[in-house]
């Protein structure tokens, strides 16, 4: 970046960005595939841009700020000369679409945007630098283009992309002068004279920079110049007066407008406070990941008082770093309110894992203890503490604290708060819930610095880095938890949180410590399987075409593919021409060749053994396999697993199956029960819906699919076949999850035209579900969110985008999110209901897993007949539809013996 701007001046500070230049800049500087959202859109330009603006706000601490855009390439210079800009390449596609995100980027940040009719950016910058300088200001100018040079003042620097958009060189009148050789205000004259290829301006043959500055230096002006060119000698004195009109027109197109009418001044442009909910919606949506980068941009908020906020100042904490018979008297005196729990642990099935434990109290102590050196009245107090359902804890990711707790012995009671659940609730498409990037996103405050002279931490002596950190965490926590339960209220999900999340954190923290036995040996089994089944497909690959190759090289794959088999291109890409499996699949149909179906099966059989092998890796040394489950990653509200990811077992095919067999009921219990819920989405849309065609055929009693599918094609239902079905059932299926005709098409190998009629036939027969799949995405547009029955949100910005490809994503997911959200909502339902029934009836079954909306139960010697009614009859009563719930359930020795 450019040097910092010096601080020793008390004007205001005005700086101006030439946006679209700077976004141009950007895209050519990040590589486009590295950049790319999950829906295609690139965000390279975006990105770059933003970053750049992080740390020239940072830099540069602007009270003022305003960026400019180009409207088109009609401008009064084009009008004046046709020419003008004409050469330039068309805009790259990946380009496309990234300003108007970014001008959103910036409204979310509230700067003021300028984007006229007639006239460029650099037009807009030069009228408001201009009477910004005159007004006193301060004004430093970002932009790529050179003519902005001609500003340079005693109150006026240009910083000059460099490198990208990461360096800055900072362009004063001396800078100029050394440069260029001449003052700024003759800038235009010498860029006159020598042209500019970029804008298609011609240029004298054999006359340099060097020359040209020359001359303005000699003649003091091109003016002066023009004036006396016969006074130039040799062959570029020709040149010039044979060019004399071409450069007297350069003059007029280089000078820069600066009396643009933009309906404001400079004082209008003060800096604001974050729109801080859409600008983090934005950068989700935006899939900007990268935490550094939000930092940078949230430490330049301008605050509620429009001065920056310097990130790391928090309030005062009296920290103490508790010793051996500290820590009961302190909770005794502090321990009665609300207080932030951080902890610093590792998980390790069977071994103290807390290393250290740190509380904060509203009032501004704090204090951390490592739990391995309390003595016996420490360990009592905190335990009681804990387990204290009227003692408030305030934590960040509640089902872990309450796991590693669990192997001291530790029970917790009294979560009143879960920040990293809250955010999720508030902000369900954010990527990332880790809680320094929400103490900087929401408080301002960074977590991880170093205590400084005010007093903000007055620890003793002997404290470390590590306690510090830990106690400001801890803080952190409970101020963040203030803030969410006004945030929760404001969007009605404070009983999501208090009802369902949070009691189901905590059940899925018991799941976590029991996981589910594994039978070692039969996984092993498998694993030499399909690593077998991989290398026969290797074999037969070779043999197909005569020699060895690599089959996991895209390029080597793509020679022998295209080039030496010469079978059809695919869609073609930077690399080549794309060889996933839809390409590998479509050249399986449109070919005869059999390496096509070789990779597929390759690819699969090596899922297949990286999927065994990774459970076989994730036994513990109690033999059972312990998933991490994830609350806040769907931003429909379902849950997934992690380490194993327990949702990569395929569930219908035999490989699925054998998988599954190598999950087995643990010692000391009777078998494995499995439930889930019958078409539980359909049931859901039929509900949403108020579908009366659709409700009796789910309380007919009779095969939904084959039922509808008589609706829908007219015939009787003994006269509905085979095809007929599977079509209504991926149609269903389809419109729950937000498929469009293309998607169905593509499902069912069908072309356009018969998915499109076929989903017309579907929506004559039952209009209410068409009325309202139109209805939600009517009403999300309206109000820019969707809800379940129970009231969870999806933010869905881009229904108002105008980019086609962002809305139509939006669309699907406006269709999809009440139906997906309101079914993941019910499990979780159901979880609870079953769980609180095992302990109401002194049941010693427990739940071990969720997976694909299945419960998974192991059932203790004696009560499968209860668990298996209880089970029933808490599922069933969870909700209550107009298409009543039904529930299957299955027992047997395996996962895969207890399918039903």
């Amino acid at each position: 970046m450019a040097e910092n701007a010096s601080q020793t001046t008390t004007a205001p500070r005005l700086l101006l960005l030439d946006g679209h230049s700077l976004a141009y800049r950007a895209f050519f500087a990040l590589p486009a595939e590295n950049f790319t959202t999950a829906v295609g859109q690139p965000t390279n330009a975006i990105y770059g841009f933003t970053s750049m603006l992080a740390n020239t706000l940072r830099d540069e601490a602007p009270t003022h700020l305003a960026v400019a855009f180009d409207v088109s390439r009609v401008t009064w210079r084009s009008e004046r000369f046709s020419e003008y800009k004409a050469t330039r390449s068309a805009t790259p596609d990946e380009f496309k679409g990234q300003v108007e995100l970014i001008g959103e980027l910036l409204d979310a940040m509230r700067v003021r945007r300028f984007a006229i009719e007639g006239y460029e950016a650099d037009d807009v910058i030069a009228t408001l630098a201009t009477r910004a300088a005159d007004e006193g200001f301060q004004v430093s100018i970002v932009t790529g283009d050179r003519d902005a040079f001609q500003l340079v003042g005693d109150r006026v620097t240009v910083l000059y992309p460099t490198k990208g958009v990461s360096e800055l060189t900072r362009f004063t009148p001396e800078k100029v002068q050394e440069k260029y050789g001449l003052p700024p205000a003759r800038y235009p004259d010498f860029a006159a004279l020598r042209g500019d290829p970029s804008d298609n301006l011609p240029g004298i043959p054999g006359v340099g920079e060097k020359t040209a500055a020359k001359w303005i230096n000699q003649f003091g002006s091109l003016d002066e110049l023009v004036e006396r060119a016969d006074e130039v000698k040799g062959k570029a004195g020709e040149n010039l007066r044979a060019h004399l009109e071409s450069v007297k027109l350069n003059r007029i197109l280089t000078e820069l407008s600066r009396d643009v009418d933009l309906g404001c001044g400079p004082a209008d442009l003060a800096r604001e406070p974050y729109d801080m909910a859409g600008l983090t919606v934005l950068l989700d949506a935006l899939e900007f990941r990268n935490p550094n980068l939000r930092e940078r941009l949230f430490a330049v908020d301008p605050g509620a008082e429009g001065e920056p906020v310097a990130a790391g100042e928090g309030p005062e904490l009296a920290g103490t770093v508790l010793t051996a018979g500290g820590l009961a008297p302190w909770l005794a005196e502090h321990g009665g309110g609300p207080l932030g729990l951080a902890t610093r642990d590792d998980w390790k099935l069977g071994a103290g894992s807390v290393h250290a434990v740190a509380l904060a109290a509203g009032d501004g102590p704090a204090a951390w203890f490592d739990p391995a050196a309390l003595d016996e009245a420490d360990e009592r107090a905190f335990a009681e503490w804990s387990a204290d359902a009227a003692r408030p804890k305030v934590l960040h990711n509640a089902k872990g604290v309450q796991r590693v707790f669990a192997e001291h012995g530790w029970r917790v009671a009294g979560i009143q708060m879960d920040t990293a659940l809250a955010a999720y609730l508030v902000q369900p498409g954010r990527r990332s819930f880790a809680l320094d990037a929400l103490s900087v996103e929401f408080l301002g405050r960074e977590l991880d610095r170093a205590a400084d002279d005010s007093g903000q931490l007055a620890f003793g002596a002997d404290d470390t880095a590590e306690a510090e950190t830990l106690m400001r965490q801890a803080r952190a926590i409970l101020d963040l938890g203030d803030m969410f339960r006004t945030r929760l209220a404001d969007v009605g999900a404070d009983g999501l949180l208090d009802d369902l999340e949070l009691p189901t954190s905590a059940l899925l923290a018991r799941m976590e410590r029991a996981g589910i036995a594994a039978d070692r040996a039969h996984l092993e089994r498998l694993e030499q399987q399909f690593a077998a089944a991989v290398q026969q497909a290797v074999t037969e690959a070779h043999a197909s075409v005569g020699h060895e190759f690599n089959l996991g090289s895209p390029k080597q794959l793509q020679e022998v593919l295209f080039g030496e088999l010469g079978l059809p291109k695919t869609k073609r890409t930077k690399t080549g021409y794309t060889t996933d499996a839809d390409a590998l699949t479509w050249l399986a149909a449109q070919t005869e060749h059999e390496l096509p179906v070789i990779m597929l099966r390759h690819r699969e059989q090596a899922r297949l053994r990286t999927t065994v092998e990774g459970l076989i890796k994730t036994i513990a040394s109690d033999g059972r396999i312990h998933t991490t489950f994830q609350q806040t990653v769907a931003a429909t509200g379902r849950l997934s697993s992690t380490d194993p990811n327990l949702q990569n077992i395929p569930v219908r095919t035999d490989e699925g199956r054998a998988i599954r067999g190598g999950f087995v009921v643990g010692e000391g219990y009777e078998t494995l029960l499995t439930a889930d819920y019958s078409q539980i989405e359909l049931r859901v849309m039929a509900h949403l819906s108020e579908d009366a065609g659709l409700i009796e055929a789910f309380t007919s009693g009779e095969d939904l699919h084959t039922t509808v599918a008589a609706q829908v094609f007219t015939v009787a239902k003994d006269q509905v076949d085979a095809e007929m079905r599977r079509k209504i059932k991926a149609m269903s299926y389809g419109l729950a999850y937000g498929l469009s005709a293309f998607g169905l098409s593509q499902q069912l190998s069908i072309s356009d035209g018969e998915a499109r009629k076929l989903m017309d036939t579907y929506f004559e027969r039952f209009g209410g579900v068409r009325d309202y799949l139109q209805r939600v995405v009517a009403e999300a547009t309206a109000i820019g969110y969707t809800e379940t029955l129970l009231g969870r949100r999806r933010y869905l910005p881009d229904l108002t985008s105008s980019n086609r490809q962002r809305r139509e994503m939006a669309e699907r997911m406006a269709l999809n999110a009440p139906i997906q959200g309101t079914a993941a909502d019910i499990v979780k339902i159901a979880m609870l209901r079953v769980d609180e029934a095992l302990a109401r009836e002194e049941l010693s079954s427990r739940m071990l897993l969720q997976v694909h909306d299945e419960i998974v139960l192991e059932v203790a010697p004696g009560e499968r007949a209860q668990v298996e009614e209880l089970v029933r009859r808490e599922m069933a009563g969870a909700v209550t539809l107009r298409a009543p719930l039904d529930v299957s359930v299955g027992a047997g020795a395996t996962w895969e013996a207890a399918a039903h």
